[in-house]
Formats: structure tokens, C-alpha cells, sequence
């Protein structure tokens, strides 16, 4: 295992306050987000700087000893979780937390792995710009792992996943060595692209120490709306008049089904419902401006939009914000939906990506499907409707309370979850749209994935690390050879 004189080494180049062994310091880190999986590890390193990085992995190339990247340890699927027999070492990228600079007129920020996302925000806002993602752990979420793991959120629609907002990637890769490819360059053709590759690698390849993010002009003038609508057939046909009707300033739309809002407003204290319609789908939508000086205003053009849409027999009813406090009430609910999911008890939580155009009819017919294939179960989903992304969750039956449904999932999980994501895979989808695979989704990964797929992940870890130090047990579904 970890000996003592590897960590005698660590302690060398890690100083005073960058080898933390308390373990009451360390518990917090040792499980997910979401607490299903738990691990263990004797010390943690907290390095602030890129050269410190560097010279941890040095030392534990030459003791062999598994780093376990993370940042603000948000990850939906264990994608941070040490492993359970304490054979890795923390490796904390918090103390990396510096804006290097932020750049108005190339509309770039440098950002240390770090970073905190709101953070990020705060900044760009200060400075007139905006970093366009954002997501419900913005207030833990660091950039390391906002690229590390391709993270998505509501604004994808417009402007896409991390990868299409990195401009630049420093790292230090499985032998120490550091990769700077921090400049921000459109054309650059020296063969094989490393940015692309570290982007949703999940630290298995390299650790992140800072990004080039692109930013974008700060909002002027914004209005949101919120929609109830018959199914996800119109929630779709409402989102493409909406866009033809008015451009690329649509920004974000979401839709979650009834039931997914009456939990929330059932267990989040202070949501109202936004309409008085209970319709069987309710959509989520907001338009920016990025320039007001010039034509109608955002929240006229919304009027506008979806009396067209009311005319037109998309929509059962509507409510737009009135003001900023009612527009950050209604994304409140959109923000809460798991927290309401998870007061329904236990559940299968599937994040997945499907064309955009089957997105409908698979949201209502594979819950149907769950509901008369395993009986007493409830299914829906909730998410992001315009980029092919919801959440899928299948509930345990609650009829002999909560530890019976544990008990379900314990008897009928494995079953359900290939059920589901072969719905998903049959449909040419994805069984990760956003949250990566971690260690919740290697089996299914490799279950599913061809072997071409599965080759050139294989030869691609055997490659930057080939003695299998960096996040072991993560995304590669089998150890790489040593």
C-alpha cells in the first residue's frame, strides 16, 4: 500500500499545509455528492501551484501511487471518490483558486482548477462579461472539474458544453511533465489536439491546473417565461417556433413533467407555482439580449412569441417574470428538481442524451414502458429538452415505506438500469450526457460500448498513464496493463 516513505517524499514537496493527514479533516472528501460510494485514503494533497503538481506526480510515479483528482467533489456518478481500500492519495485542486487574469477585450479569463464556478461569475459580472454555463453546484462546482468531466448545465443550448467554452488547457500529465496549452488559439494544426483530449477525461489522463474559458457579453436585458404544455411533442414544436421566430437569443429551455414540479413545491420551502394550469408538462424558458439599445425589449419579444405559440395550439397557459425576483423563483423550481425527485424516496437517476427529435416520444414511452415492466414503480424525467439531455429517474415502489424500496433496488436495480439504457442505446443515445461515467457507469459503459470504442479508450489511458495512477477505477472499465 502508501508506505511510509512515499509519504515521507510527499511531505518534501507538498511543504507544511499541502499534506493533510487528519482524517477528521479528510471524511468529508471520501464520498460523492450523492453518497452512495465511500472511500478511504490516509492522506490528502493540497498543492497550490502547477510546479507543485508536477513534482506530487513525480513522486508518486516513483512510489506507485494512485492520485485521485478533485475539485469540488460535485460529481454525480463517483467521478471523485477514492478508492474503498485506501490504495490512492487525494489529490485537492482547491487551493488552486486564482483568476489569472480576465480579459475584456479578448473576452478570455485564465482560471486555476480552483475556481469556484459562481466565482467565475461574480468576476466576469464585475467586469461587464458573462461565463455562460451554469448549474445547480455553481457554488462548489471548480473548473477543474467543470472540464474534466465536459460539464453541461441550462445554457447549452446557445453556447454549448466546457468543450466548446475551453480555449486553453494547462495540465500535468501521468509522468509530471506539464502540458502548457493555456493560449487561447483558433488555428493551431501540431497534430494530435490534447485540449480535446483532457476535456471530459475525468482526471484520467492528466490533472487540469487552469483553463482558458471563453466569456461572452453580459446580459442586457433578459425575460423568462414559464409554459404549461400537453406533452413533450409540443414542448418541442413550442421550442423550434421560438427559435424561428426569434434567433439565437433563446437561451435557455427546459421542461419537467407535472409531477416532477408538485414534488418540489411539495418539499422546497418558498416555490410557488408559476401557473395556475397543472399542466402535464410545464417548459422552462429564457431569452437574453445582449444588446438592448436597439428594437423591442426581451420581455416583448416573449409576449409576442408565445401569443404566436397560443395561436398556434402549442401552449395551455403561460406566466412571464414580471421582475428579476420572480424570474430567479421560476428557475428556483427548475434548480430544485432533484431535491424534489429525491423526497419521493429511492430512485434510479439516469442522465442521458437521445436525438433530439426522438427526445419526446422516448420520455413518455420508456417511462411507460418501466411502469408495466416492473410494477408499482413510477418513471419521469425532467432537463434539457433542446439539446437531446434529461434526466431520467425511475422511483421504487414506496408501498412498505422506504427501506422496502432500498430493498427493490437492491433486488431489481441492475435489471432496471440495463432496461433503461438499452432503451437508450436502441434509440442511438448516450448513457452519459453530462455527468461522465466515474465509477457508477463503468459496467454499463463497457456492457455497451463497442469494441472499437472500447479499444481506443483502452490504448489512449495505456498511453498517458500507463501504470494506471491517475483516478484508478474511473471511466476505463478495466485497469490498464502495468
Amino acid at each position: 500500500m502508501i508506505t511510509d516513505a512515499a509519504l515521507a517524499d510527499f511531505r518534501a514537496v507538498a511543504g507544511p499545509q499541502g499534506l493533510i493527514e487528519d482524517q477528521d479533516l479528510i471524511a468529508p472528501w471520501l464520498s460523492d455528492w450523492r453518497d452512495k460510494f465511500h472511500g478511504k485514503a490516509v492522506a490528502m494533497l493540497v498543492p497550490r501551484s502547477t510546479e507543485q503538481v508536477s513534482a506530487m506526480m513525480k513522486v508518486a510515479q516513483k512510489h506507485n501511487v494512485p492520485l485521485v483528482p478533485q475539485g469540488g467533489n460535485t460529481s454525480m456518478v463517483g467521478g471523485a471518490t477514492p478508492p474503498a481500500d485506501g490504495s490512492a492519495l487525494i489529490l485537492s485542486l482547491r487551493a488552486m483558486n486564482r483568476i489569472r487574469s480576465l480579459d475584456t477585450a479578448g473576452n478570455l479569463a485564465v482560471c486555476e482548477a480552483g475556481v469556484i464556478l459562481s466565482t467565475l461569475h461574480d468576476a466576469a459580472a464585475a467586469a461587464g462579461r458573462r461565463f455562460p454555463l451554469s448549474l445547480g453546484a455553481k457554488g462548489s462546482a471548480t473548473v477543474g472539474g467543470l472540464v474534466s468531466t465536459n460539464a453541461g448545465g441550462t445554457q447549452v443550448l446557445r453556447h454549448g458544453t466546457m468543450r466548446a467554452l475551453v480555449e486553453g488547457i494547462e495540465a500535468v500529465l501521468p509522468d509530471g511533465t506539464i502540458h502548457d496549452g493555456i493560449a487561447a488559439l483558433k488555428k493551431d494544426n501540431r497534430g494530435y489536439d490534447l485540449k480535446q483530449l483532457l476535456i471530459g477525461a475525468e482526471g484520467t489522463l492528466g490533472i487540469v491546473t487552469a483553463a482558458s474559458l471563453r466569456l461572452v457579453p453580459g446580459i442586457a436585458d433578459r425575460c423568462v417565461a414559464w409554459v404549461g404544455v400537453a406533452d413533450p411533442e409540443k414542448a418541442l414544436a413550442l421550442l423550434r417556433r421560438l427559435e424561428a421566430g426569434l434567433g439565437p437569443i433563446v437561451e435557455g429551455f427546459e421542461v419537467l413533467e407535472n409531477n416532477t414540479v408538485e414534488f418540489v413545491l411539495a418539499a422546497v420551502p418558498g416555490t410557488r407555482r408559476p401557473i395556475e394550469t397543472r399542466a402535464p408538462w410545464q417548459a422552462l424558458i429564457e431569452i437574453d439580449l445582449d444588446d438592448a439599445a436597439d428594437g423591442p425589449s426581451a420581455h416583448e419579444r416573449m409576449e409576442a412569441a408565445l401569443a404566436d405559440a397560443f395561436e398556434a395550439g402549442l401552449v395551455l397557459d403561460a406566466a412571464i417574470a414580471a421582475n428579476e425576483t420572480q424570474a430567479d423563483a421560476f428557475w428556483k423550481i427548475r434548480e430544485t428538481a432533484p431535491e424534489g425527485e429525491r423526497s419521493q424516496g429511492p430512485a434510479l437517476q439516469f442522465d442521458i442524451s437521445v436525438p433530439i427529435a426522438d427526445m419526446p416520444r422516448f420520455m413518455v414511452e420508456v417511462a411507460q414502458a418501466c411502469e408495466a415492466r416492473f410494477a408499482g414503480t413510477t418513471a419521469g424525467s425532467f432537463g434539457h429538452l433542446g439539446d437531446g439531455n434529461v434526466h431520467f429517474h425511475l422511483r421504487a415502489p414506496m408501498a412498505g415505506g422506504v427501506e422496502s424500496a432500498r430493498a427493490w433496488i437492491a433486488a431489481h436495480g441492475e435489471d432496471a438500469t440495463h432496461f433503461v439504457n438499452d432503451a437508450v442505446v436502441a434509440a442511438g443515445g448516450s448513457i452519459s450526457a453530462e455527468h461522465g461515467i466515474g465509477q457508477m457507469k463503468v459496467d454499463e459503459f463497457e456492457r455497451l460500448s463497442g469494441p472499437a470504442k472500447l479499444g481506443a479508450v483502452h490504448a489512449i489511458k495505456r498511453a498517458f498513464d500507463p501504470h494506471g495512477l491517475l483516478n484508478p477505477g474511473k471511466l476505463v472499465p478495466l485497469a490498464p496493463a502495468n
